[in-house]
């Protein structure tokens, strides 16, 4: 039969089995396998597309009303209404509604598509009257409507793919491994597990993938993914490779998430907001109760958050004719939310501000009339007047040029009532003021550690550099900045000192790891998109550029005292943006690098602590008793981790976890050069860790500087010993040496002289890389 028809067999046996009315290319093509009348079967396809119900045609009663107690029965017996009524155009239905606005053609579409139901009684008697419904009928009709919305869970605005039940049973508890999980589809179709971003593989996999995210947990049959993914033309293999899209995301998202069952797939477990557009449909949701109840403000905010979570073209580069049909499904929503949302701004007397959003739509929507109405709206409220029967004017050329029609009579009215001056288009009441919340006063800054130890004169310094007059009220902002190699104990002393000068920064005090030696550090614009909300900014009125958060940023500062610590900072450039415009705040930045390029900063170099220092430290995580019993021992134990805070903490955590060690027997294990750096490690812990972290970040002439100088040098280095050593001029060796020190890789002891960490020398010796892109010397 595929033969003689010319087309996959899997197109026919789909065809032949009934479960709906195929295309009338597969009709065609069965006719022609079946050796049959092609236009007897072509006649009989029309007649199948018309009618009500596919197969055998039987008499039906007319919907009741008095029966329908949910959702899903109320847009089943509105979609009968419609098909009793004889299937008129939407444009029609529009106009036998009445009343201009009643019924705009867009909702009567998507409701006659299953898509929705009546926002409000009004609409619903438009739809009652458009389907030519005997008035006497219409309070049963009214009632039911009540009655479904009352009993839905998520009632109005529901886009297609969602069906909503009376009630619904508690969700099971998520399992482990899909707690985590977050979806997106407005946009790129991506998944990911806490932060961390998730393989979604081939486009023809993502539409798999997409396919069952849409259904929502609803099981979606092998068929049903070939058509989705293929359409009427699958490959030979259609079937195999559904299951190996299957078998990858399964591994990707676990077992428990992807199900297979009744021959077909689901994705189950789905968090509260885990999906983008079941996170739109809950803001969409909200928003029309708020509408309903007047708070036109909480609505508009509600519909903003919604449109947010579009992020470009839906199902971008996912191939398919489903997810063609979702992408113009998405994208019309979308369009309809930002009418609404434009709607409300005018109905609030946002006009000023809404002409340029909609002058921009309409000019990327030409033939849209409901958003060419909204911008004549506007514009008249604005007291432009001309410019508004110019759109109207541009609207009608447009249209008799493109589609050869009028305007809808919406728009005509609208053009005459603008042309008779009518009172009712007057601008509508002030919105009503925003309310000035409560001040929000932030409280982020980590825990400090119980066992803080020395560093005394560095604490005093910098809280007073960060208490003094100047900077808790007087004419500059103070910036202070912690510089030191990894592992010193910047970030514990900056926490600790934030804690001290708390009390003179009541506004609150802002936190944020800067993640500035890992591979991704962290961008400016996220940071200050975090800060703007916990001071209090609503995320609808978070900018998008980095100028625009950044000026917001220092508005909401000014007049306020608010401590700002910026940890692990990667330059100067970074931490810019971040940093308070007003006197009375403060910012104290760490950073291995020593940022020095920022105006008016008083930086502190951090050395490694004094013997004594180090043994009080190891003595307090470890026990008085333990450390009394072997002092010599511990002395060992902290010279060996070479006096840095990370390694004696790593070190001692380890003993303090393990009862039946003695400090001699850690003392032994450090002992060994060649074993140091794999035993100072504990959970996510490790001194290799932060040196490597840092050396990444050398250019290749800084690495092998420093892999040599580590392997052929002494601890000590000397400009002179620099460049014989690196065979290289007397000015690039300087400019090596200073390019490590300011990397925190080195440590100037004296002008022209240097000293190695005896862990960062360890580390140095340990790591390979071929080859040298250092310059040689010149004769």
């Amino acid at each position: 039969m595929a033969s003689r028809a010319g087309c996959h067999p899997t197109t026919l046996q789909r065809a032949a089995s009934g479960d709906g009315v195929p295309s009338a290319r597969t009709v065609e093509a069965y006719a022609r396998a079946c050796e049959a009348p092609v236009d007897v079967a072509m006649h009989l396809w029309r007649q199948a597309r018309s009618s009500a119900h596919y197969g055998p045609a039987t008499p039906r009663p007319a919907p009741s009303p008095m029966y329908i107690d949910h959702l899903g029965k109320f847009k089943a017996a509105l979609q009968d209404l419609y098909t009793r009524a004889g299937r008129p155009t939407v444009r029609d239905m529009e106009s036998r509604a009445g009343s201009w606005g009643r019924l705009p053609h867009s909702t009567a579409h998507r409701i006659v598509q299953g898509q929705t139901v009546p926002r409000d009684e009004h609409q619903l008697l438009g739809f009652l009257v458009a389907c030519r419904v005997p008035e006497e009928e219409h309070r049963p009709w009214i009632d039911a409507w009540r009655r479904a919305l009352e009993r839905a869970s998520r009632p109005v605005i529901v886009p297609a793919q969602q069906t909503t039940f009376a009630a619904r049973p508690a969700p099971p508890p998520l399992p482990p491994v899909a707690a985590g999980l977050r979806f997106s589809v407005l946009g790129p179709v991506r998944a990911w597990r806490g932060g961390e971003p998730l393989a979604t593989g081939s486009p023809q996999q993502q539409a798999l993938l997409a396919t069952l995210l849409l259904r929502q947990g609803r099981t979606v049959t092998a068929g049903e993914l070939i058509d989705a993914v293929w359409g009427e033309e699958p490959p030979q293999q259609a079937l195999a490779a559904i299951r190996t899209y299957a078998s990858r995301l399964r591994k990707v998202l676990g077992p428990d998430v992807l199900a297979s069952e009744s021959g077909g797939y689901a994705i189950r477990f789905f968090a509260q907001g885990a999906l983008d557009v079941a996170a739109a449909e809950e803001l969409c949701a909200d928003a029309e109760k708020a509408r309903h109840n007047g708070d036109l403000r909480q609505a508009r905010t509600l519909l903003n958050k919604a449109l947010g979570l579009w992020d470009g073209e839906p199902l971008a580069n996912v191939p398919g004719p489903y997810a063609e049909t979702q992408r113009t499904r998405l994208e019309e929503w979308r369009l309809q939310l930002l009418e609404s949302r434009l709607d409300m701004d005018l109905e609030q007397g946002c006009h000023a501000d809404a002409v340029s959003e909609l002058t921009a739509l309409t000019a990327a929507y030409p033939l849209r009339e409901r958003l060419r109405e909204l911008l004549m709206l506007a514009l008249y409220r604005s007291g432009r007047q001309a410019e508004a029967l110019a759109v109207y004017a541009d609207t009608r050329r447009l249209l008799a040029d493109e589609l050869g029609v009028d305007p809808r009579p919406g728009l005509a009215a609208l053009q005459q009532r603008i042309l008779r001056a009518d009172p009712a288009l007057t601008e509508p009441p002030m919105p009503q003021a925003e309310p000035t919340p409560d001040t929000v006063r932030p409280a982020q800054l980590p825990a400090t550690v119980p066992d803080f130890t020395g560093r005394a004169a560095l604490v005093d310094e910098l809280t007073r550099a960060l208490v003094s007059p100047s900077a808790a009220g007087g004419r500059v902002m103070a910036i202070s900045g912690v510089a030191g190699i990894g592992g010193i104990g910047k970030t514990t002393l900056a926490v600790h000192v934030a804690h001290q000068a708390r009390p003179a920064y009541p506004d609150g005090q802002l936190y944020i790891d800067l993640q500035g030696n890992g591979p991704r550090p962290a961008d400016p614009t996220t940071v200050l998109g975090a800060f703007l909300r916990a001071l209090g900014a609503p995320d609808a009125h978070i900018p998008e550029t980095i100028e625009e958060r950044a000026a917001l940023y220092r508005s909401l500062l000014d007049e306020r005292r608010v401590l700002v610590l910026l940890d692990n900072a990667r330059d100067a450039a970074q931490v810019r943006p971040l940093l308070p415009g007003a006197a009375g705040c403060a910012a104290m930045v760490t950073s291995q690098v020593r940022v020095l390029d920022l105006a008016g900063v008083h930086v502190v170099d951090l050395d490694i602590m004094s013997s004594g220092e180090a043994l009080t430290l190891f003595t307090r995580i470890v026990g008085q008793e333990r450390v009394a019993a072997e002092r010599e021992a511990a002395r060992e134990v902290v010279a060996a981790c070479g006096y840095l805070p990370l390694a004696i903490r790593i070190a001692a955590s380890r003993l303090a976890a393990r009862r039946t060690w003695t400090v001699s027997v850690l003392a032994a294990k450090l002992a060994d050069e060649r074993g140091r750096l794999d035993e100072l490690q504990a959970g996510d812990l490790a001194v290799r860790a932060i040196f490597e972290l840092a050396y990444r970040q050398l250019e290749p002439a800084q690495a092998h500087a420093f892999r040599v100088l580590g392997a052929e040098a002494g601890p000590v280095i000397s400009l002179k010993s620099a460049r014989t050593t690196l065979d290289c001029t007397t000015a690039t060796a300087e400019g090596l040496l200073e390019n490590l020190v300011d990397a925190g890789m080195l440590i100037e002891l004296d002008p022209g002289l240097y000293r190695f960490h005896d862990l960062a020398r360890l580390y140095a010796k340990t790591t390979k890389a071929p080859g040298s892109t250092l310059p040689h010397r010149e004769e």
